[in-house]
């Protein structure tokens, strides 16, 4: 699709693959290819799962630090939606997303990955929000997103200092889903979404909009939005198939109508 991210699609899951050595960073290019292949991903109906992958070497080392050495304030008011942009594209896909995370996800690395629903890590990984040691703070979904996974005394404490942390902790706090050896990530991100391409894809749609539209609204208006989409349901195909299957006794047949 582009020079640095394309969109590969097999057996029903679309992969985002990072390719920009040495460490994927993201630069405006990256950031315009990444929203393009979020978009299409989300719009292809081919395509029930998705990962996002940087590939065995590295999953993203964040932001170009190059461009911020020189940036001036009224540049970067004009181009700072650009990453928030790219890292919603990934984040407002209606579909399973999962980041597969080799090496380092750091700053904007660590935000993509956090746009995702789950986090695939290798062993020997790194994730962090280091924006701190360069005078910043995260710029794109960090601050937000970060809080309301791990909790907002952790994400302060990792924001604050900056700090890296490993597989290990990532998965006690919550960060990570399931940690693997690095040869592992992509396989086990595979396995992790390859049940939903079977799946009710409209049924998966209205559960992640309910969960995360949810988590910005307080509990009645959620509420109101789970009966919504709940009620809609009904106007499925999928719906009919799911509970005559259950009648019948037999396992469902799904196709996302």
């Amino acid at each position: 699709m582009g020079e640095f991210v394309r969109l590969e699609i097999a057996d029903g899951i679309g992969t985002i693959r990072l390719e920009r050595p040495p460490m994927n960073a993201l630069n405006v290019q990256v950031q315009d290819e990444l929203r393009e292949a979020a978009t299409a991903a989300a719009g292809d109906p081919a395509i029930r799962a998705v990962i996002v992958w940087g590939g065995p070497a590295v999953f993203a080392a964040g932001a170009d630090i190059r461009d911020f050495a020189t940036i001036s304030y009224p540049d970067m008011v004009a181009r700072a939606s650009a990453l928030t942009g790219a890292i919603d594209a990934v984040a407002r896909i209606p579909k399973p997303v999962v980041a597969a995370i080799t090496r380092f996800a750091l700053g904007g690395g660590c935000e993509l990955a956090l746009a995702c629903d789950w986090r695939v890590v290798a062993e020997d990984a790194k994730l962090g929000q280091p924006e701190i040691k360069l005078g910043l703070i995260p710029g794109a979904g960090g601050t937000q997103r970060l809080a309301r996974l791990i909790g907002p005394a952790r994400a302060k404490e990792l924001i604050f200092s900056g700090r890296m942390v490993d597989a290990a902790e990532a998965e006690r706090i919550g960060l990570a889903d399931r940690v693997v050896p690095a040869d592992r990530v992509y396989e086990t991100a595979v396995e992790l979404v390859r049940p939903f391409v079977t799946g009710p894809a409209l049924a998966l749609r209205a559960a992640k909009q309910a969960i995360d539209a949810g988590l910005s609204m307080d509990l009645a208006s959620g509420l109101a939005l789970e009966s919504h989409l709940f009620a809609g349901l009904f106007a499925t195909d999928d719906r009919v198939e799911g509970t005559t299957a259950f009648v019948e006794k037999r396992k469902p047949e799904f196709t996302g109508q």
